[in-house]
């Protein structure tokens, strides 16, 4: 890390603003996406909070090499329960005017365009596709961040967050024991919180409608060409389940002294991250049992190679189940804790971060696998056979986001994903239906770094096409998005 001269920064702003000039006509050229929309509230619960730099009287750059992007010095910051371990950490010693709470949000113009959404017909009863563009000034769902320490090695998350009407829901809310008994390998974390897993989809360098959330992370296969997918991440079909959404549930973590070797376990109820036991599919599917758990792994292993910088590896699995069946019903509608015949699904990956001074790429290489019945939305009653022809889905998935932190406050930042089919539910449906590629470039221009607030001029396109996935004609989806926006926490 380096300190700019005003001269050199001055020169990098003027070069950001003509980047993000250029950048425009490129996304609304190349892009063909959904109609305009607020951001997903996930594509700001970063976790970047300027009130632990005013805690302990350091800049956020000490634990970001890139806000909201984490350093090795903040991964072992927020490992070891937002404490420094020293005599700061408990709030006994804490300034009685100190309030841990940050604010965040991004005014924004944004371009949307879908390039098949289904629509009506000229004729009564019938249904078409069209191309839908939108563009506009807008902002994003707000963050409202509160997290600390409640006393020495006890420490806490709530993070209310709203989407851009104002509807609040509670995106994390836990509290966490550290170090128990001494020890760095015993920290245990209970409420609603995001996966321990080495790349977050809370803390991205991108924010767009489509480059805000990881495509591996929330993909589900489609049933046949022209599915509709219920809302939600492109993919989504017969249930709902993302890895990258906060479950609900418990976590072991442990960690060596110098957070080189991490580790952890979750038990996790079976709901995709919703309160209150209710149903995990929002267009009415089988709902939640209540009665079932489901388990994340996670391992990681740091080590420095010369001054090129710390590399990390890891790897991870989610071995999840729902149910295929309602045993009752209340008018038609499945009654929420009622779910049977659970079916189960796993994802799995590995994940490489390499470091090359001011260049540096994450890798992934990621696995799911869905039970035919939970896929093809099948009851597996008792004595119930699948249809000829049908099924277990499996697929690959891949992960290159490389980043070039020029200084402490210009970054550049891309990422291609890739998600490609091995077996598909139906023998009937073609061998590339679902198959994702994605693609996002982008830079961030920090005109300050201080203790009191972070400030980001954020720009941004991506592009999404999946296989046969237009609503009616089974052709190619294409969806993108441009953005340019002021993202700022306080």
């Amino acid at each position: 890390m380096f300190h700019l001269s005003s001269q050199m920064v001055k020169k990098k702003a003027v070069c950001a603003i003509s980047a993000a000039l250029a950048l425009l006509p490129f996304g609304v050229a190349l892009t063909a996406s959904r109609p305009a929309e607020a951001l997903p509230v996930s594509s700001l619960n970063a976790r970047p909070l300027p009130a632990f730099a005013r805690k302990y009287g350091m800049p956020c750059s000490a634990c970001h090499d890139s806000w909201p992007r984490l350093s090795p010095f903040g991964q072992a910051f927020k490992d070891n329960g937002y404490q420094l371990m020293n005599d700061k950490d408990a709030p006994i010693w804490q300034n009685p005017g100190y309030w841990p709470v940050t604010f965040r949000i991004t005014p924004q113009w944004h371009f949307e365009r879908t390039n098949r959404v289904l629509v009506d017909g000229s004729t009564a009863g019938s249904s078409t596709e069209a191309g839908i563009t939108s563009h506009g000034f807008d902002w994003s769902g707000l963050d409202f961040h509160t997290a600390g320490t409640l006393a020495k090695n006890v420490s806490f998350y709530v993070l209310p967050a709203s989407d851009s009407t104002g509807a609040f829901h509670f995106e994390a809310v836990f509290a966490r024991l550290d170090n128990l008994f001494g020890s760095s390998w015993l920290n245990i974390k209970l409420g609603k919180f995001e996966l321990d897993n080495l790349q977050s989809e809370k803390r991205p360098l991108t924010l767009s409608n489509n480059g805000g959330f990881y495509q591996n992370y929330h993909f589900q296969p489609l049933f046949a060409p022209g599915t509709p997918a219920v809302p939600g991440p492109i993919g989504e079909s017969n249930y709902v389940f993302g890895i990258g959404d906060n479950q609900v549930g418990l976590e072991w973590m442990g960690h060596s002294k110098d957070d080189r070797t991490r580790i952890s376990a979750s038990l996790l109820t079976s709901n995709d991250g919703n309160p209150g036991l209710t149903s995990n599919n929002g267009s009415g599917g089988p709902p939640v049992t209540g009665k079932t758990y489901d388990g994340f792994f996670a391992a990681s292993r740091a080590f420095q190679i010369g001054d090129l910088g710390l590399q990390r590896v890891g790897g991870f699995a989610y071995i999840g189940q729902a149910p295929t069946f309602c045993k009752f019903t209340s008018g038609g509608a499945c009654i929420d804790g009622t779910g049977i015949d659970n079916k189960p699904y796993y994802r799995a990956g590995f994940i490489g971060m390499w470091f090359i001074k001011k260049f540096d790429v994450t890798t992934m290489y990621f696995r799911g696998w869905d039970n035919a019945f939970l896929a093809s939305g099948t009851p597996a009653e008792p004595g119930a056979t699948l249809p000829a022809g049908f099924h277990a889905p499996s697929w690959n998935g891949a992960l290159i986001e490389p980043h070039y932190t020029v200084g402490p406050r210009l970054v550049f930042t891309g990422r291609y994903e890739a998600i490609r089919m091995s077996q598909q539910i139906q023998d009937s449906n073609p061998s590339d239906l679902g198959n994702i590629d994605a693609g996002t470039i982008g830079f961030r221009y920090y005109p300050f770094i201080s203790s009191r607030a972070g400030f980001a001029f954020h720009n941004e396109v991506s592009i999404v096409r999946q296989r046969k996935a237009a609503p009616i004609s089974g052709n190619d989806l294409t969806s993108g998005s441009a953005m340019v926006g002021f993202d700022f926490d306080f």
